[in-house]
């Protein structure tokens, strides 16, 4: 597909329908998620950054691993996925111990397996929340409460994360990381835990959860929202802002607006979330741009959409992503390995993982959307 053709298609009406569409996304996703145990298996249930993998590290970072953690799960959740589906989520959330670090105060998982598999690594406050979504997701799934207590042991993490030195530009935020190399707040990081909890909010109704989640929602809103109606990436304690504006950045942000619009009723921050769904469909249009933004990005800006459209459906969002799977699955796909090659040389697992869950978010009827997170 040309350029234009495609830039035309993310946006315009696609000649199929969901019915249709279904069968086709769940066996595409199936498909990429069987080459993910094929081709990026480390044993012990963990995976490889990279296929080949070139790294030193014989396994991935906790990053990429919770993207693949998250499609097993997205999976899961598809019509008729079955026990075989069910059983793979617990298998990716079994290993998810290899990270997880209890010696700290609050506990939380480190950005790298622990010993005596690996050496641990720093925590980072993102990673540690896309855990706490893909926890939500398999709690509402299955009523799993081993999972929502996990979700609360990490949203502990993020508020300890929070700048609390009123003498910094923007005071307030949720740090990146806790390493000591960087000292940004990011949308990233906040819009995340805004969305992780206002779940835990709508699950609990203990107060405090909501109290934080709008916190963090304005936080970010009053600091890293452009004029262009998307959010800039992070600003650091000299009070620099980086300005890229990835697609995820839009994806949690619009997410929270819409989960504080169900927890509190205030018909605002649904008005935010479908300004930015606007704005970031606006701009995203082109092959070029969302090449740009990776699948991994994307993907958690497309759940994000199906959230709103959850609560205020608007059919432009799914054609988007649909565009979006059809023209990787026929371009950047090795049909060969369902391997999606976006590069020369290796295989991302993150970029694998997200058009993993691209594709099985697809096969999600709507009236399921509420059940995403």
């Amino acid at each position: 597909m040309a350029a234009g053709a495609l830039a035309v298609a993310v946006l315009g009406s696609l000649h199929v329908t969901v019915a249709d569409a279904a069968p086709t996304a769940a066996a595409r996703a199936r498909a990429s998620y069987e080459a993910i145990n094929k081709y990026f298996d480390a044993g012990q249930g963990l995976l490889t950054e990279e296929y080949p993998n070139t790294q030193t590290n014989p396994y991935s970072y906790v990053w990429p691993y919770s993207q693949a953690a998250i499609a097993a799960e997205d999976l899961a959740g598809v019509p008729g996925a079955g026990r075989a589906a069910a059983a793979e989520t617990d298998r990716r959330l079994a290993s998810y111990q290899f990270y997880w670090n209890a010696g700290t105060d609050p506990k939380g998982y480190d950005s790298y397996v622990r010993p005596p598999l690996g050496g641990g690594g720093d925590k980072f406050y993102d990673d540690n929340e896309w855990i706490g979504l893909n926890l939500i997701q398999r709690y509402q799934r299955t009523g799993d409460k081993a999972a929502l207590a996990r979700a609360k042991d990490i949203f502990a993490l993020v508020v300890h994360g929070w700048d609390t030195d009123p003498s910094h530009p923007c005071a307030g935020g949720v740090y990146w990381t806790q390493a000591p190399w960087s000292q940004d707040r990011n949308t990233v990081s906040n819009g995340p835990g805004a969305e992780l909890g206002a779940h835990l909010y709508l699950l609990t109704r203990d107060r405090t959860y909501l109290t934080w989640a709008q916190r963090m929602y304005t936080w970010a809103q009053d600091c890293l929202l452009a004029p262009n109606g998307l959010y800039w990436d992070h600003i650091d304690l000299a009070g620099n802002i980086e300005k890229t504006q990835w697609s995820y950045n839009q994806g949690v942000m619009l997410g929270a607006g819409v989960l504080l619009f169900k927890s509190t009723g205030n018909p605002k921050y649904l008005r935010d979330a479908k300004s930015v769904a606007a704005a970031s469909l606006a701009f995203y249009n082109t092959p070029e741009i969302l090449a740009k933004q990776g699948a991994a990005f994307n993907s958690i800006w497309f759940k994000n959409l199906l959230i709103l459209d959850s609560v205020a459906p608007d059919n432009a969002y799914r054609k988007a992503m649909q565009s979006y799977a059809d023209y990787n699955w026929t371009t950047t796909r090795d049909p060969a390995t369902n391997l999606y090659k976006f590069r020369e040389g290796t295989v991302e697992l993150l970029q694998q993982s997200g058009m993993t869950q691209i594709q099985a978010l697809l096969a999600w009827p709507h009236a399921k959307y509420h059940l995403l997170a």
